[in-house]
């Protein structure tokens, strides 16, 4: 069967997922993703003109990846393959470029080849498909969930357009199940279904913008839904519910929406907002994320972020990791939801970031020496190289502290602390100005 034959298969059967029967086949009926195929748009255009480039589609489930896919099969008047990176190898991937180079040498006819969860391919097979992409045996178009940025061969990327697609709107989803309902053709529209504005809700809700969600759980629903008046079903809030019991977690955890969920826990606890904090880590440990991952982030926004500005919060994310690894979930939870809450509201400084700066001179300057006086004294003949002459030792003066160069020769005066104007580093700004090194403002000599 071809893949046309196998289209119009899905198409009017039936038996088809409701998901797939609904489909949109044209671009006009086509919802969401106005940024990319609205009309106007260099995509549509390349679509309706069959100029279709190399391109990947990168979005969540239920987003139009597929069918974009499927309705460019449609237009296109070049031969249109379609493989799945789950169940296809590199043996399928020669025949179809075999295939593909006799057909443009015989027939001058282009070949299209869409590959779904095109990330799961390793580099061998993506590599495989790079020297034909590049002389124009195949025109690519692939599909992923996950960023391709992470997941797909940077050469490949280069060779390729990237078009994000952002999950759809609520109105957009409501839309779809609506459409569905009404469809008499290849939807529900023959089976007199009436859907409750409260399931309906529910149904937006649960499917978070992934079209294939919802009208999987619209199909269930209405299986479920008992006969309101001859002739006539009603899809309660109830029916709703138990056709999808627990909204699904989108969380890739070598991917985009693993980065993209760490990055906004860690500005969260340095924005000191606990509320964000707690919702983003709960987002890791419903996914599963692993504990150690979680306690190591808040280990290093207390150390960059808070530091010494409260010294303790150090202390209480690492007592949090050791009990998150003495515990487990689901008990360390609560010691990683502590340490976060701490964390978040601590008094923030960056300052510890000064051992930047001071890696930047070791790096960039010439090896400072260490001066004479500072130097290891404690073996025999150290001292007969005058090793700790001249040394003063600060437990032996007023306020024990002595004013000397601890700086290599050519680093004096040079600062890498700044304390900061928050918590702890109040006093430790008022101590080190005290001493003649720091100002009021803040600023080192």
């Amino acid at each position: 069967m071809s893949l046309f034959d196998h289209q119009r298969h899905v198409e009017t059967s039936k038996t088809a997922p409701l998901a797939d029967r609904m489909r949109p086949k044209d671009l006009d009926a086509f919802l969401g993703q106005e940024d990319i195929v609205g009309p106007g748009k260099v995509l549509r255009r390349a679509i309706e003109t069959d100029k279709v480039p190399s391109m990947i589609f990168w979005g969540p489930p239920g987003s139009g990846k597929t069918t974009l896919a499927r309705i460019i099969a449609r237009r296109t008047r070049a031969h249109f393959e379609q493989v799945s990176a789950v169940t296809s190898g590199v043996s399928d991937l020669r025949r179809i470029v075999s295939e593909a180079k006799e057909r443009l040498g015989v027939y001058r006819r282009k070949t299209i080849l869409f590959i779904d969860e095109i990330h799961r391919f390793n580099k061998a097979q993506q590599d495989a498909l790079l020297p034909h992409v590049e002389d124009g045996t195949l025109t690519l178009i692939g599909a992923t969930t996950e960023n391709p940025y992470f997941g797909v061969n940077p050469a490949l990327v280069s060779r390729a357009r990237i078009y994000k697609l952002r999950p759809l709107t609520d109105e957009e989803v409501r839309t779809i199940v609506l459409r569905a309902l009404e469809d008499r053709e290849s939807g529900l529209g023959d089976l007199s279904l009436e859907l409750d504005e409260d399931a309906l809700a529910h149904i937006i809700m649960v499917s978070a913008g992934d079209s294939r969600v919802a009208l999987n759980a619209l199909e269930l629903a209405a299986e479920l839904a008992r006969p309101d008046e001859p002739g006539k079903r009603r899809i309660a809030l109830k029916d709703a519910v138990d056709a999808i019991q627990q909204r699904p977690v989108v969380y890739d955890k070598d991917g985009d929406q693993h980065y993209d969920t760490i990055s906004a826990f860690i500005k969260s606890m340095r924005g000191t907002d606990p509320d964000a904090a707690l919702y983003w880590m709960a987002k890791m440990i419903a996914a599963g994320e692993d504990p150690r991952f979680i306690a190591r982030r808040i280990v290093i926004c207390a150390a960059e972020d808070v530091g010494c500005a409260d010294p303790m919060a150090l202390c209480v994310a690492m007592a949090a990791a050791q009990a998150a690894e003495y515990t487990g979930f689901p008990e360390a939870r609560i010691p990683l939801a502590e340490a976060a809450i701490y964390v978040a509201c601590a008094p923030k400084s960056n300052s510890a970031l000064g051992i930047d700066s001071a890696l930047k001179d070791i790096e960039e300057g010439p090896p400072g020496q260490v001066p004479i006086y500072l130097r290891d004294a404690s073996y025999r003949g150290a001292t007969r190289l005058g090793h700790g002459l001249g040394y003063k030792y600060p437990h032996e003066f007023p306020g024990h502290h002595v004013e000397q160069a601890y700086l290599p020769a050519g680093l004096e005066g040079r600062h890498y602390y700044m304390p900061g104007s928050e918590g702890k580093e109040v006093e430790i700004r008022k101590h080190l100005h005290d001493l003649g090194k720091v100002f009021d403002t803040g600023q080192s000599k």
